[in-house]
């Protein structure tokens, strides 16, 4: 089966010393491709050099909402230019996070607008981080408006999942899910529509339950595949060919 991770960090610096071993362990594991979006201005050199390792290997450029000390104003524009010259698969990662304190929401609401708008000019799919804070991120992109993309690491309610489908939007689900203790999410992908849904390992962070504690990488896809597939009853190979086809559409890999 063939798999896509729509959404690991590949360039983080917990991957420096083996990233080429990580990139072929997460093919041998039938991960077929993988978005790698960015989180300050800063890294975005060094994450194009870390996509041109190998084929399959998809960038995206943006300014997250946790990194808010290390933004400028003028990284919007800079932002702009990269995605003239770079012509990435996505925006991101955006958004917004209510969760960790002292990051300003007026701030973080600048700086998410801007890229949204970004999105909309250059017609390219959002990634966005929503802790907290996913019924002021629906009201943002109904604020702009023309937008599509994904929420990665889906924290919201089945209520919430279902205006972002009906805006454009599909969700991003992990290793959080593998968890006793993700109820509220497991009843969320036992019976959202499959074409809403994206897998994602957000590696290096949030490890399945069966590495717990310990870096993540892509080639751990297949755990949150098989997780799916049990939650819903249905055949692996099915929600593999159908989370493809929704990354493949949704960033026109």
């Amino acid at each position: 089966m063939r798999v896509i991770d729509s959404h690991c960090h590949l360039d983080a610096g917990e991957f420096d010393a083996d990233r080429p071993e990580v990139i072929a362990r997460a093919r041998a594991a039938g991960v077929m491709a993988q978005v790698v979006p960015a989180v300050t201005a800063a890294s975005w050199p060094g994450l194009r050099d870390a996509c041109r390792l190998a084929d399959g290997l998809h960038p995206a450029y943006g300014l997250h909402p946790m990194f808010l000390d290390q933004h400028r104003p003028e990284h919007l524009d800079e932002l702009r230019a990269w995605l003239e010259r770079e012509r990435p698969c996505a925006v991101g990662e955006c958004g917004l996070d209510f969760f960790v304190e002292g990051l300003d929401p007026d701030a973080q609401q600048h700086y998410f607008l801007g890229q949204l708008r970004l999105a909309r000019d250059f017609d390219l799919p959002v990634i966005v981080h929503a802790r907290r804070a996913v019924d002021a991120v629906i009201a943002a992109i109904k604020q702009i408006g023309g937008l599509r993309g994904v929420v990665h690491s889906f924290p919201g309610s089945p209520e919430q999942a279902a205006n972002l489908h009906k805006l454009g939007f599909l969700i991003g689900l992990g290793g959080p899910l593998t968890y006793d203790r993700a109820q509220r999410l497991q009843r969320l992908v036992a019976r959202m529509p499959l074409e809403q849904l994206l897998l994602e390992t957000d590696a290096p962070d949030q490890p399945d339950a069966g590495i717990r504690g310990e870096r993540n990488e892509p080639a751990r896809l297949p755990v949150i595949l098989e997780t799916v597939a049990r939650l819903r009853g249905e055949p692996a190979e099915a929600i593999a060919a159908q989370t493809t086809a929704n990354a493949e559409a949704l960033f026109r890999l």
